[in-house]
């Protein structure tokens, strides 16, 4: 039986990736580590060459499977152009994880949110709005207290709470000044803790409740991780939320919010789990390759 030649398209120094490859070690797969900012495309290629992505002297169209760890961010011609070249990796008949599609979906907030909602998940009331007035007003109809977010971003950076009128008056003027979009969420009071469930296909392959003394609840704000079995309608709000983005494995981010629903915040499509490692009894990463392996190929 041939092994598949894998590529980790990530740093290699990096934590995530070295639990990964040791992870494809121990089923006998020596995988290889690329740059996503350093993958070059070719068309009509000349000759002694071909056309694909190319990653130094190697193409990984002879790849059967690219996992896609990190996607710096950049310009937005850099973001448009590395998606473009995982697309182009992807139709060559290479496997990607996650597909370049659903990685499209699950990094703009909104469009996951709106996606979510119409799978029938619940999402917490959201305006986005390019107008610093109607943010205004909107600030209003959310009832004074709302959450601020970058329409993309990861682990909590940059999202404000507003609840004073000239307190978000001034953060709207200055998002104003940078040509940002207005991306707005009711506030949801949820006891300053979440859920954070990684999926892998329609398998919660771990869990956690993240308990903070501030609303932020990420680990990477200061959250504690703590051990969590959840329950079967929690697993398939997991895996409804991963079905509705297309993932193949992801992090799935919950609220029980105080008034008895459970919200569903947020799908990351290359999410942290060394904080959930530490308080989760299988490896994580042997999970995702497993998933990999037994489901991703022919």
């Amino acid at each position: 039986m041939n092994l598949p030649r894998t590529f980790i398209l990530a740093d290699p120094n990096a934590w995530h990736s070295q639990q990964l490859h040791a992870a494809f070690q121990a089923r006998g797969i020596e995988p290889q580590y690329a740059s996503v900012p350093h993958l070059q495309a070719r068309l009509a290629a000349p000759a002694g060459s071909e056309d694909g992505v190319w990653a130094g002297s190697r193409c990984l169209r002879e790849a059967d499977l690219v996992l896609v760890r990190d996607v710096p961010g950049g310009s937005l011609e850099q973001i448009i152009y590395r998606m473009d070249v995982l697309h182009q990796l992807e139709d060559s008949g290479v496997r990607v994880v996650n597909r370049p599609g659903a990685i499209e979906k699950m990094v703009d907030k909104y469009y996951t949110s709106s996606l979510l909602s119409r799978a029938g998940l619940v999402v917490p009331a959201t305006v986005v709005t390019e107008s610093r007035d109607e943010a205004m007003a909107a600030f209003e109809s959310l009832g004074r207290d709302v959450i601020l977010k970058p329409l993309f971003g990861s682990r909590g950076a940059g999202m404000v709470r507003l609840t004073d009128a000239d307190t978000a008056y001034r953060a709207f003027q200055a998002l104003e000044l940078g040509r940002f979009i207005y991306y707005l969420q009711r506030f949801i009071p949820h006891g300053d803790y979440d859920i954070r469930l990684l999926m892998a296909g329609e398998r919660c392959v771990a869990a956690m409740t993240r308990h903070s003394s501030t609303w932020k609840t990420n680990i990477s704000q200061g959250a504690e991780p703590r051990a969590y079995e959840p329950p079967p309608e929690v697993v398939d709000l997991g895996k409804r939320a991963a079905e509705a983005v297309g993932a193949d494995y992801c992090g799935v981010d919950l609220l029980q919010g105080e008034d008895g629903v459970a919200y569903v915040l947020e799908v990351n499509s290359m999410p942290a789990w060394n904080g959930l490692q530490t308080v989760s009894s299988c490896s994580i990463a042997e999970e995702i390759v497993a998933y990999c392996l037994t489901k991703c190929l022919p």
